[in-house]
């Protein structure tokens, strides 16, 4: 059987990097080496190397996406983007990828680029989900703290607008903290959100619609220790309770498996993503952002609601591998 010549595209250039390369050694391990060739990517700026059992480095030849050691080349028939942040999941690979004719994992650059954004998230969901109320904020606009604070209230939450693992995100509670917590955000991205605080459950719900079938994942609550579920929450073990699946009634369960395709859908969405709510005390969800390339480090959500409903990772990749080469 010919194995199909797979480059698993890791790294980045973004603060996530290092979550992103934990996800692609994960997804590495668990997909079936008899049916894939399958090498690991390293991309770092222009930087796009392979790094050999015995250390040396090979670089991509991005005319036509090969590689070619001791003079040996392999041309990839299939990319399994494994980037959190930039280029991966912000479109600009998919774009890439998409002039070289090379089928990829992920959503689309259309696609990609929507749902990095989140304020343009927000407005092309806008009327479909319940959303908190915001400001957006260019860098270098003057910032009113103080009208801010009477618009959202507090507390109320700082966020950049293209960014993932909660880099630069704050929960401000005084009107004093708000001009810290936005050059925070601001180191992250040139524009930000300043949300109101919608107090709740914090559920993520992975989705996937691949060969005409509808994969709904049993919905994983969040319970950080900490304040939220911030960077250390996410990624440190022991700073946060995941339950899955989630402790909610049956009715919340359904609103949020309709509202979690609305959102696949919307935003035009393909292979695997995970949508983010909050859910207040009455059972209202409240849509948080759609992370279009979800983590899949040892400690992630979908990794563990894939298991949840009997699907291994290998599996869960066999099916997007399948449904995106077509």
């Amino acid at each position: 059987m010919t194995r199909l010549n797979i480059a698993l595209l890791a790294g980045g250039d973004s603060s996530e990097r290092e979550i992103a390369l934990q996800s692609a050694a994960q997804i590495e391990a668990a997909l079936d080496h008899e049916k894939y060739d399958i090498t690991l990517i390293d991309l770092h700026g222009r930087d796009w190397h392979y790094t050999a059992p015995d250390g040396r480095q090979w670089q991509v030849d991005k005319n036509d996406f090969s590689l070619t050691v001791d003079g040996e080349r392999k041309a990839f028939g299939y990319a399994l983007i494994i980037i959190h942040g930039t280029p991966g999941e912000d479109g600009r690979l998919q774009g890439y990828l998409d002039m070289m004719g090379i089928p990829y994992s992920s959503c689309s650059q259309f696609s990609s680029t929507i749902t990095f954004d989140k304020i343009t998230t927000k407005r092309t969901l806008a009327g479909r989900v319940t959303m908190a109320r915001e400001i957006f904020l260019r860098r270098g606009e003057a910032v009113d703290a103080a009208k801010i604070v009477a618009e959202l209230g507090l507390p109320l939450f700082v966020k950049p607008n293209a960014s993932g693992s909660s880099f630069g995100v704050t929960k401000v509670r005084t009107q004093e903290e708000l001009p810290e917590a936005i050059e925070a955000a601001l180191s992250e991205s040139d524009d930000i959100l300043i949300e109101e605080c919608i107090a709740g459950q914090e559920i993520g719900c992975g989705v996937m619609i691949a060969g005409g079938r509808e994969y709904v994942f049993p919905e994983t609550e969040i319970v950080p220790k900490n304040d939220f579920f911030d960077y250390e929450a996410k990624y440190t073990a022991g700073c946060s309770e995941e339950i899955t699946p989630a402790n909610i009634s049956a009715e919340v369960r359904a609103e949020l498996n309709r509202l979690t395709l609305e959102a696949y859908r919307t935003c035009r969405c393909r292979g695997v993503v995970r949508v983010d709510f909050i859910v207040t005390p009455d059972g209202k969800p409240y849509f948080i952002e759609l992370n279009s390339i979800p983590g899949m480090s040892p400690g992630s959500i979908v990794p563990k609601q894939a298991r949840a409903m009997g699907m291994s990772l290998g599996e869960l990749y066999d099916i997007i591998i399948a449904d995106t080469l077509r």
